[in-house]
Formats: structure tokens, C-alpha cells, sequence
């Protein structure tokens, strides 16, 4: 059993995203016998990050694609249920391009996960870190890898919000999930906890999957 976790650069002028320290920090579990946890760092630019999501599918063939993303109007780890049709940048990217909004593609307006976000959610909760049900993956770039995810390929996948937490300081960018939410100031979470909320996400979907492999 193979599964992708991806996790996002750096955006605007923050030295961090969450999504992307969250899988740095991956990379140095130990996994249970019979599952590769393999990993990838999208750039936030509308040009490249659905392509290099598809790129890491091909090179690794996974089994599952769990991707992860910051949302920094979010105190809560949050699977999302869905990925809209629609793209929108309403601040520029890291290329420096803004996007009018529009669809990603000709498919239907909502895809659903496949694999059941209430699933994860009662993984994230076992290891003590608070999550729920998100139905809005917002129109950013976190929302066109999930419908990248879901529209170009058939493997089993999900998206997964982190709070936007950091190492030192606060961020300064991560609020396009919810653009109109303020930076949450309830959120007291750590490192530690969206890493282990990943961690325990991917487990639960070895285990979903692992029987059909």
C-alpha cells in the first residue's frame, strides 16, 4: 500500500505553510509494515500546482492521493467533503498572477471525496486534535488540487485543512479557503498536532484501502 501526501510551498511572503511542514515532518515517520508514505511540495501558482500533483501521481503510483493544504481563517483540522468548480485568485499567486474567477473544468459543479471525511475526522479526533467536516474547500489553489485530484484521476482521495500555524510568529497569508474569515485567533494548535492529525488520516486509509490492494 502505497499513499501520496502532498502539502504546499511557502505563499506570499511567509517562510512557512503548515501544509508543507506538516509532510516535511512525515518523512521521518515509521510507517506499520506494508505501507510507503510517499510525499510532494506543490508550488502555489495556478500554473503549476495540478500539474505537479499529477506529475507526483505518476511517478509514484499510489494507491491513494491524500493532499493538504492551510486554511488560516480555521482554529480546526477540517477533510473536506467536496471541491467546487471553480477557481479564484483574488490576491495574486507566486508567479504573481491573479485568476478572474471560472471554472477549472466542463464537469459538474461539486465532486465528492472518496474517502469519507467523517472518517477521517473520527481518526484526527482519536489522537486529540479537533476536527470537522468542511463542505467549503474555498476557490484557491487548495481547492483546484482537490478537483485536479478528483476530476483527472480515479484513485481513491481527499483533502485535508490544517490551521495555518507557525513555527515562530503568526502568518500573514493563508486566508483565500475563507477569504472573508479574519486570521483565527482561537487557533492554539501546534505542529505537532496537525502532524499528527495527517498521520493518523493516512493510517485510517491504509486500513480503509488495504483489503482492495
Amino acid at each position: 500500500m502505497k499513499i501520496l501526501v502532498t502539502g504546499f510551498e511557502p505563499f506570499g511572503q511567509d517562510t512557512e505553510n503548515a501544509s508543507g511542514a506538516v509532510v516535511e515532518r512525515l518523512r521521518g515517520f515509521e510507517w506499520d509494515p506494508g505501507l510507503e508514505v510517499v510525499t510532494s511540495i506543490l508550488p502555489v501558482t495556478w500554473s503549476g500546482s495540478a500539474p505537479a500533483l499529477l506529475r507526483a501521481i505518476e511517478t509514484h503510483h499510489p494507491d491513494a492521493v491524500l493532499a493538504v493544504g492551510e486554511a488560516g481563517g480555521r482554529a480546526l483540522v477540517t477533510p473536506e467533503r467536496r471541491a467546487r468548480n471553480i477557481g479564484h485568485g483574488r490576491i495574486p499567486d507566486n508567479d504573481g498572477a491573479p485568476r478572474p474567477a471560472a471554472p477549472l473544468d466542463e464537469g459538474p459543479e461539486f465532486l465528492e471525496s472518496r474517502i469519507d471525511p467523517a472518517l477521517l475526522v473520527a481518526a484526527i479526533r482519536s489522537v486529540s486534535v479537533p476536527a470537522e467536516v468542511s463542505d467549503d474547500a474555498g476557490a484557491f489553489l487548495c481547492n483546484a488540487v482537490y478537483r485536479a485530484l478528483l476530476h483527472e484521476t480515479n484513485l481513491p482521495g481527499t483533502f485535508i485543512h490544517v490551521p495555518a500555524v507557525r513555527s515562530q510568529g503568526s502568518a500573514t497569508v493563508g486566508r483565500e479557503t475563507d477569504p472573508d474569515a479574519a486570521s483565527s485567533s482561537s487557533t492554539i494548535l501546534t505542529i505537532d498536532q496537525p502532524t499528527d492529525a495527517v498521520a493518523a488520516s493516512v493510517k485510517a486509509v491504509a486500513e480503509l484501502l488495504m483489503p482492495a490492494v
